[in-house]
């Protein structure tokens, strides 16, 4: 994409910003531009959540899932 098509959308997103009154559409992109503005979330875990996320993605990786029926039902037992 060459840099005056970049500035063409940009300024094409700026007038639709500009003539917004949905609040709810508002506050997405306004998320949406803070989230980006952040660090990174993984940097912000600890070693202990990022090691059971990983864990989590092995598991899922190699077909190590419970349905929902299980998961509900073994939390009712426990």
């Amino acid at each position: 994409m060459s840099a005056a098509e970049l500035n063409g959308i940009k300024l094409s997103l700026i007038a639709w910003i500009n003539q917004l009154s949905d609040v709810d559409v508002i506050s997405f992109l306004d998320g949406l531009r803070k989230s980006r503005a952040k660090e990174d979330w993984w940097d912000e875990l600890s070693d202990l959540q990022k090691k059971q996320i990983l864990q989590g993605l092995k598991d899922a990786e190699t077909g190590k899932l419970l349905s929902s029926d299980e998961f509900w039902n073994k939390l009712k037992n426990a």
